[in-house]
């Protein structure tokens, strides 16, 4: 990660290094360097225990997210034969779906800000389960934009920002392989949500498979409870924790040792004084009703004060992380980040969107039935993500370098592919595809280094947003140049030159760097 780090500028991550951090969720302190930084008040769960069962925890957060996403095209042919819509209308659906789902990443950062990662992951998977039940009930397309789109959408968008962030809490050595491990989810769940679904539809039809799906997705709760937060450090408390320096003077506990010493005396006293004592105890009892509903009313008071000073704090994190003198815009380096990530993804979907067209156009269509071209993207891509990040973790590789070299390589695989006019070609070119897209699960990682760990909810929902508007454009545009051209070669060319510039705005600040670093050496060479 040592060039990576070279590549941003190693003061911008402490410029603001208190600007966001969830009250319950950082348990350590920061050094500067990206392989070093998170040399802290050891936690026996970092790189190990509890990790991996967040690690767990995020697979399956992909498999029942992304997986199910992946899987739509299977309800979409049912949404078609129902609704009797256009095919560009109902593909909104699905596609809106995915959108929101990475869009509201910025927004997802508050409510991580908030009320930390487990209580998020939660709450999305009930909004999200919501979503699936209630489009059970669809009277049209248009209804399935609202319930499944938006509102299955959003609660995606909340179980799976903090299922990423959380990894990299957790990991300091092999971030980049538990980030592989855990995005493999979705890969896995692409096949495992398609034949549910599938077979979901042909028993009980498409309503009640949607129902069922929504009762799965409830699963995204156990996956959230899993997020448990790492213990604070010394000079963290936990906004939640009681000061017993508040307490009120006069307890309920206080009043009845009060009571009972008052009645030892008046067993002490003559015996004429029995009803004196009766109304003693009466009104003990009273003030002891009293006491108990100011102690109810002060703790009511209490925690709704907490909370609101909670989200007061956490706004103001969250906003200052976006406009403030302490914004994530201010690293440079991080906003090429944002710009290549606005035409990646894009060009990502290109080759699924085609391929069916381009194995139909030269006759390839009985070996593909065999073994689909698609299929060979999905299965390298797994391997891809895991072995990217067993490499990127190596003491002397940068994971900045691995994942330049792995955008170079699938920028030249789609600008390839036309090319290819044999199944066999094609095969190779889409392995090729399949694994240098496992760059995927370094994203996390390489946002963690430019930004700093504090910052990574915060500014991996700003790359997650780009993607999602990437995800939502890029298969209108590609349609539409071919259009335009009526040919698929153009879809590829285009697309793979938005990449290419999107590369180009990485490649700016770290030429920037070594000039100037250059001209030091130099200066400093001549004063000499």
């Amino acid at each position: 990660m040592g060039g990576n780090a070279g590549a941003a500028d190693p003061d911008e991550p402490r410029k603001s290094r208190k600007m966001y951090a969830s009250h319950e969720d950082i348990g350590y302190d920061f050094e500067d360097d990206p392989k070093d930084k998170k040399t802290l008040k050891p936690d026996p769960n970092i790189d190990g225990g509890w990790a991996w069962m967040v690690v767990l925890s995020s697979f399956f957060v992909h498999i029942l997210i992304m997986g199910s996403q992946m899987a739509l095209g299977v309800l979409n042919v049912e949404w078609l034969e129902e609704f009797h819509q256009s095919r560009g209308l109902t593909a909104w659906v699905s596609s809106l779906s995915m959108g929101i789902t990475l869009i509201v990443g910025p927004f997802i950062g508050l409510f991580i800000n908030t009320c930390g990662c487990r209580q998020t992951a939660i709450i999305g998977g009930l909004v999200n389960s919501l979503g699936w039940v209630l489009s059970a009930y669809a009277a049209n397309v248009h209804y399935l934009f609202i319930t499944f789109g938006v509102t299955a959408g959003f609660g995606s968008g909340m179980a799976y920002l903090p299922a990423v962030v959380m990894v990299g809490r957790y990991f300091q050595k092999r971030r980049a392989l538990a980030q592989g491990l855990s995005t493999t989810g979705t890969g896995f769940g692409t096949f495992l949500m398609t034949v549910l679904l599938k077979y979901l539809c042909a028993e009980y039809g498409w309503r009640n498979a949607m129902f069922i799906q929504g009762a799965v997705s409830l699963n995204l709760c156990v996956c959230g409870a899993l997020m448990r937060p790492l213990s604070p450090g010394k000079e963290g408390k936990d906004p939640g924790e009681t000061d017993p320096q508040v307490l009120p003077a006069h307890s309920p506990e206080s009043v009845k040792s009060s009571a009972q010493l008052g009645r030892a005396e008046e067993k002490e006293g003559s015996p004429g004084h029995e009803e004196a004592l009766d109304d003693l105890a009466a009104q003990a009892c009273q003030e002891k009703a009293g006491h108990r509903k100011n102690m109810c009313a002060f703790r009511a008071l209490k925690t709704v004060s907490q909370l609101t000073m909670r989200v007061r704090k956490g706004f103001q994190d969250w906003y200052s992380g976006y406009f403030g003198a302490a914004s994530l815009f201010t690293n440079r380096m991080f906003v090429a980040f944002v710009f290549w990530a606005l035409f990646a993804y894009s060009s990502f979907v290109i080759p699924f969107i085609h391929l069916p067209e381009i194995v139909d156009l030269y006759n390839l269509s009985e070996q593909n039935d065999v073994f689909p071209l698609t299929s060979i993207i999905a299965i390298v891509h797994i391997f891809g993500k895991v072995i990217l990040g067993a490499v990127a973790d190596l003491p002397c590789i940068s994971v900045w370098n691995v994942f330049l070299m792995a955008n170079f390589t699938l920028v030249l695989s789609i600008f390839i592919l036309p090319l290819m006019h044999t199944y066999a070609g094609l095969a190779v070119i889409c392995a090729l595809i399949g694994f240098s897209s496992g760059y995927f699960s370094l994203m996390p990682v390489v946002t963690e280094d430019l930004v700093g760990i504090e910052h990574l909810a915060n500014a991996y929902g700003i790359i997650i947003c780009a993607n999602g508007v990437s995800a939502l454009l890029g298969p209108p545009f590609a349609g539409w140049i071919y259009d335009m051209t009526q040919k698929y070669d153009f879809s590829f060319y285009i697309c793979g030159l938005l990449y290419l510039v999107g590369l180009l705005f990485l490649l700016i600040q770290p030429c920037v760097q070594i000039i100037e670093q250059s001209r030091k050496k130099s200066v400093g060479g001549t004063h000499v």
